[in-house]
């Protein structure tokens, strides 16, 4: 590794008392984030049907009748859905040619927070990505495509605040530590070389409710480097 690449994709503490590094993902090799957007259109389809199920049962004259209706919405909610899974994959692979087969994030992290910014080169391609998206949705009438399409034009960076946490997920085998708040589900990537140390890091300053949720569920966590 040359030294410029060790400077950037190794993480390095700044002088002004932030850590940063930049890592690619191979969106190839690496399924996280594809798994991140099944999981996306997944629940925005059950979230949909439940809805749909609640009208019908308003709507309904007895549980028979419910019955029935609802069986027949969720027949065809599960072909949707898999419309929905097949169509996933293929904008995947399409968005991962786009971007050469990476994604490429500057992180910036201290006692406060953790950012993950899409790098600009990057990021104007996925918000270019994202208009098209929207506007596909638009003119299709499909308000779900429309909504996940302006989401992504619009957001190329995440910032996680340690205090609001709720729960950290490691995996090490992904190079990704997952850093979730209430409604904001943040993916940190990091080399193989700095995982402990990050780890340790997020550990030692997210609520103590959240590090003992992950200490019941892993082993414990990696001491800091001395």
């Amino acid at each position: 590794m040359g030294k410029t690449e060790e400077a950037t994709t190794r993480v390095q503490l700044c002088n002004d008392g932030k850590y940063r590094w930049v890592h690619e993902v191979s969106l190839y090799k690496n399924p996280v984030i594809l798994i991140l957007l099944l999981k996306i259109f997944f629940w925005v389809c059950v979230g949909i049907w439940a809805f749909s199920i609640l009208l019908r049962g308003c709507d309904s004259i007895d549980s028979k009748d419910f019955l029935d209706m609802a069986w027949g919405d969720t027949k065809m909610f599960m072909i949707i859905t898999a419309g929905f899974m097949v169509l996933c994959l293929i904008s995947y692979y399409i968005y991962a040619l786009i971007m050469g087969g990476k994604y490429c994030v500057l992180f910036e992290m201290n006692e406060k927070g953790v950012l993950h910014k899409q790098m600009p080169k990057q990021a104007k391609k996925a918000e270019l990505i994202g208009a098209i998206t929207a506007l596909a949705g638009v003119m299709s009438r499909n308000i779900t495509t429309t909504a996940v399409g302006l989401n992504a034009a619009g957001r190329t960076e995440m910032y996680s605040t340690f205090a609001s946490v709720k729960t950290v997920e490691s995996l090490p085998k992904r190079n990704t530590i997952k850093v979730n708040e209430t409604l904001n589900h943040n993916q940190v990537y990091v080399s193989a070389a700095d995982y402990d140390f990050v780890l340790r890091y997020i550990l030692d300053h997210v609520p103590l409710k959240a590090r003992d949720k992950f200490m019941g569920k892993n082993a414990c966590p990696p001491p800091l480097p001395s």
